[in-house]
């Protein structure tokens, strides 16, 4: 982009105009070739200090001479031993040759000027436009680092919220297992301290019977009454049994719904419901009854942690709707390349108006204090990272049903 400059380098707009800067501009051999057949062969052309620009063969003698002028100004003489009114007449030509110069000097300097001036203005721009280029390309990066850290802090902040929903969910498990838990626990212990008085009876016939007394032993049995003891002994023990039974399946379909002992990342669906469904009726009690049908479910990639929290979140929020007595049903069958989850009540219902902003994050129509408000919000999100959706059906005063839609693992 330099080329402006250097041509200007070798102009000046403002420089007087010179004979000898005008023939430098024509052709000098076509000019001396044209003026000797006008004037014939002893002609000469010089600039305003007499120096001869263009003569023809050496003139005999003084010549006639006509001024040749430029903005009223002399800037040389045409001189030939001609007819007078010959030499006027090639010396207006040579006017005219000199107007048309000056002209297309004039024109070339103000396209130059304006070239220069529009190149300095297109350098300025130029200039302007990579500082310009320079501070966005900050900003961008700027941005882009603030866009990760405020990534990172949604991230952090969807975690958070996950884990708050998922500690509400548990909490309300926590307490129905705990009550579940506590009951089997409480008829052991009290069966083991019957049966510790049931051993310290027997024990009082230790002495007798080593020692052959027989009437002292039937004495014994009758004071203690014994046969009682050993068949109630007995039932203790079956009853304990039971209780610890009981606990242990507790246990183990907590462990299962956590997915502690999981082992890859392919959920059999069947099974997870059947545990939900039992910790859930286990968790409710009485105040509802679950349903559950199921087909052959194909097998599902995925978390069986955090499905396992959506679908026990659906059913405390189905439970929370429905009268004493109410209705549960959890469905599960084949849809196209997937599987349907529905969880329906027979309860309260959600208002039209309610149902667009179910998913909101904290909306809740719960008194202040009972709900989190993320319960759906984070089930909604859970199914969508595994690929799937979820949608709402319910009418006020008949009812609720949420259905999940899940990919099938493809093989």
């Amino acid at each position: 982009m330099n080329a402006p400059q250097d041509l200007a380098a070798g102009l000046d707009f403002d420089r007087a105009y010179t004979l000898g800067g005008f023939v430098e501009a024509i052709d000098r051999k076509r000019l001396a070739h044209a003026l000797e057949t006008l004037l014939g062969p002893e002609f000469v052309l010089e600039d305003e200090r007499g120096v001869p620009l263009i003569a023809g063969s050496a003139p005999r003698g003084a010549l006639p001479a006509v001024p040749l002028l430029y903005e009223l100004e002399t800037i040389g003489r045409l001189s030939a031993a001609c007819a007078p009114s010959e030499l006027a007449a090639a010396a207006a030509l040579l006017q005219i040759l000199i107007a048309a110069a000056a002209r297309d000097r004039m024109t070339a300097e103000l396209h130059l000027n304006a070239t220069q001036d529009s190149y300095r203005t297109l350098a300025d721009k130029h200039a302007a436009l990579e500082a310009s280029e320079a501070r966005y390309r900050d900003l961008a990066q700027q941005l882009e680092q603030r866009v990760k850290e405020q990534v990172g802090v949604i991230e952090d902040a969807q975690r958070q919220l996950f884990q708050a929903e998922k500690m509400a969910s548990v909490g309300q498990l926590a307490a129905g297992m705990a009550h579940e838990i506590n009951n089997p626990i409480g008829f052991i212990q009290s069966n083991l301290r019957t049966a510790r008085d049931y051993a310290a009876q027997l024990r009082t016939l230790s002495g007798p019977v080593k020692e052959g007394h027989a009437a002292e032993v039937a004495a014994l049995w009758q004071r203690h009454d014994l046969d009682f003891v050993l068949d109630d002994f007995s039932a203790l023990i079956d009853e304990s049994v039971s209780g610890a039974q009981r606990i242990a399946r507790i246990v183990a379909d907590l462990k299962a719904f956590s997915s502690i002992d999981a082992s890859g990342d392919v959920v059999d669906l069947n099974e997870t419901l059947r545990i939900v469904v039992r910790l859930a009726q286990t968790q409710i009690g009485t105040h509802a009854l679950i349903a559950l049908e199921l087909d052959a479910l194909p097998p599902l990639k995925g978390d069986a942690g955090k499905l396992n929290q959506v679908f026990l979140s659906l059913i405390q929020n189905a439970d929370q709707a429905v009268m004493e007595g109410g209705a549960i049903c959890v469905r599960g069958s084949v849809a196209d390349e997937g599987v349907r989850i529905e969880v329906e009540d027979n309860g309260c219902g959600i208002a039209a108006r309610v149902l667009p902003r179910v998913f909101d994050p904290f909306f809740t129509t719960r008194p202040v204090g009972q709900g989190t408000g993320l319960g759906l919000t984070v089930s909604r999100d859970i199914v969508a990272a595994h690929g799937g959706r979820m949608d709402i059906e319910s009418q006020v005063d008949r009812g609720t049903r949420v259905i999940v839609y899940l990919p099938a693992e493809q093989h």
